[in-house]
């Protein structure tokens, strides 16, 4: 059938230009007559393909040298753990819950301090960010975390929360390269790149250096030390270097782009034409608060399961491919990260309007 328009939370869409260039070089990358997935990770090839990946990366989100560039492994829910375990010098820390991921996180954290929710918009289906600007920060917290984009419920920070002075950790999964971050404004921000970036498998982190030592909890496993995997650039085991590469080559493709700002652009664009759609129509609505609204991450439904359940599978019939919101919410989600063209947006509210006038 071609390809799909395919609105996936993740893993999901990547450039088709990428997916070109990997396949053309699958049997033999540059004259090395193997694939990447075949080569050692300690080759002079692979060594080229990481430190590129990590120049290119620092480019795009003018990451000072003072932050290190980590390819992990484990999701991000794995640094769930690594966080509290490498920053909980007071074993203390504030979490603002603005989701099921951010909860996850906090639940994780409380394992090893004494963790705090200082905000949370739990109480309205995590449908808005509280408001961050004036929050009861503890003194000896050792940072204060957020998840910045929230892919389930599709809402987005505007404005970072006002920490005091106290260093802020984000975790970016869903939102990542789409649009330009002060990174100096992060102590840690850090995502799987399943979403935006690369194939599931990878997660980059991006530390201050100052927060990688050897002081850490007791009983940090060595490979979830930040130090450990510093001093080895990302190296002290088998990186996953096929997922390495393709992130390298999104983030070729994000340059030749025009870089994140254009991104963000598009990004606007591409998102205002559904949100004006379901402002207007009287069978969808979105679902979140308007001034929180994701860039990334679009939920809406008709108020009827069984509707719902009817739209999603005509629009998977029409080449419009998961949209089902997640089982904890319900209705629809769109995911339109980076890669999603515009066109796929235009089709999918073609097909919206189609669907309510026969369904009115």
């Amino acid at each position: 059938m071609g390809r799909v328009y395919n609105f996936s939370a993740g893993p999901a869409v990547l450039p088709e230009e990428v997916l070109k260039e990997a396949a053309d070089e699958m049997l033999d990358y540059k004259g090395t007559g193997m694939s990447v997935m075949e080569m050692s990770h300690r080759s002079k090839a692979f060594d080229d393909i990481i430190k590129e990946a990590e120049q290119d990366i620092r480019d795009l989100m003018h990451i000072p040298d003072n932050y290190k560039v980590l390819f992990l492994q484990g999701g991000a829910s794995q640094q769930f753990a690594a966080i509290p375990m490498n920053l909980m010098k007071n074993k203390v820390a504030d979490y603002i819950i603005t989701g099921q991921w951010a909860k996850k996180a906090y639940q994780e954290a409380q394992k090893y301090g004494k963790v705090n929710a200082i905000a949370s918009s739990e109480d309205k289906t995590y449908s808005y960010i509280p408001d961050c600007s004036d929050l009861p920060i503890s003194e000896d917290a050792d940072y204060v975390y957020i998840c910045e984009n929230n892919t389930i419920y599709g809402t987005k920070y505007k404005t970072l929360p006002n920490t005091k002075g106290k260093t802020l950790v984000a975790d970016v999964s869903s939102c990542f390269l789409s649009e330009p971050v002060d990174v100096i404004k992060y102590g840690v921000i850090y995502g799987g790149v399943q979403k935006n970036v690369g194939p599931a498998g990878v997660v980059i982190a991006i530390i201050r250096e100052d927060l990688i030592t050897d002081d850490v909890l007791e009983g940090t496993p060595t490979m979830l030390k930040y130090k450990t995997q510093a001093d080895a650039d990302s190296l002290y085991n088998t990186p996953p270097c096929y997922g390495i590469y393709i992130c390298g080559k999104v983030f070729k493709w994000l340059k030749k782009m025009g870089g994140l700002e254009v991104m963000k652009q598009r990004n606007e664009e591409k998102a205002k034409i559904l949100y004006d759609y379901l402002d207007q129509s009287k069978l969808f609505k979105g679902t979140v608060r308007k001034e929180d609204r994701s860039l990334m991450n679009v939920p809406f439904v008709t108020g009827d399961k069984d509707l719902d359940a009817k739209f999603v599978a005509e629009a998977k019939a029409a080449g419009l491919e998961n949209l089902k919101g997640h089982r904890t919410v319900g209705g629809m989600r769109a995911s339109i990260y980076n890669a999603m063209p515009k066109e796929g947006v235009e089709k999918l509210v073609e097909f919206m309007k189609k669907f309510e006038a026969e369904n009115a």
